[in-house]
């Protein structure tokens, strides 16, 4: 399964989450690849700084900044269980390659009156993508989200009946994902145990639970 995480709005944290869920299926004894289609790089960075602290390799970074992403990721998909893209802001022609390569994409929103609804051009970008991938699925994943605050369950209600729809597990607005991104590491190595861990293995569960086999291309 190719997943990617895209949104128009940066800052909405893609790459956390892509990293630690890359590093949860790792975890759990997938082979997993990243993809780093971000020209920020933010994703190569970290691995690197992973590799200069002498941490062990749990997944394969790739930087496949280039339009021609819809055609290389399936080829990395041959040898892996996961393919997770981390995509760009505001890059149409990446975004789109993005697209037409993942069988599942991630929108992550933020609790707030503007990232509560995706941009006009995001959504319209995901229905020109399905006119050539109609099995394409999409879902909004809430995060740095903290569920008791009016202003979140405000957002998850605008989300219920949009399309695409909210995933079910969201992922709070934890210090423990900047702590662990600064030394190289995910979240679940700091500690297994903590809300931050137990959130992105939830998130892991949730798009299992979605039943996305690998698209014949």
């Amino acid at each position: 399964m190719i997943v990617a995480f895209l949104n128009q709005k940066g800052g909405v944290g893609k790459t956390t989450l892509a990293l630690n869920l890359a590093g949860e299926w790792a975890r759990q004894g997938k082979r997993v690849t990243l993809i780093d289609a971000d020209p920020q790089g933010s994703a190569l960075d970290w691995s690197q700084q992973r590799e200069h602290a002498g941490k062990p390799r749990l997944f394969g970074v790739i930087g496949l900044a280039r339009d021609t992403l819809h055609r290389e990721a399936p080829e990395l998909a041959r040898d892996a269980d996961h393919v997770v893209i981390d995509g760009p802001p505001r890059v149409a022609a990446l975004m789109r390659s993005a697209l037409l390569a993942a069988d599942l994409v991630l929108v992550p929103v933020q609790p707030s009156p503007f990232d509560g609804w995706a941009s006009a051009e995001m959504l319209a970008l995901i229905s020109e993508a399905r006119i050539y991938r109609p099995q394409l699925t999409a879902r909004f994943v809430l995060n740095r989200c903290d569920a008791r605050t009016m202003l979140a369950r405000e957002t998850a209600e605008a989300l219920a009946d949009h399309d695409p729809p909210v995933l079910a597990a969201t992922i709070g607005q934890r210090i423990a994902f900047a702590t662990a991104a600064q030394s190289g590491c995910l979240v679940s190595e700091l500690n297994d145990d903590t809300p931050a861990a137990r959130e992105i293995a939830a998130l892991a569960d949730a798009i299992d639970g979605l039943g996305i086999g690998r698209a014949t291309r």
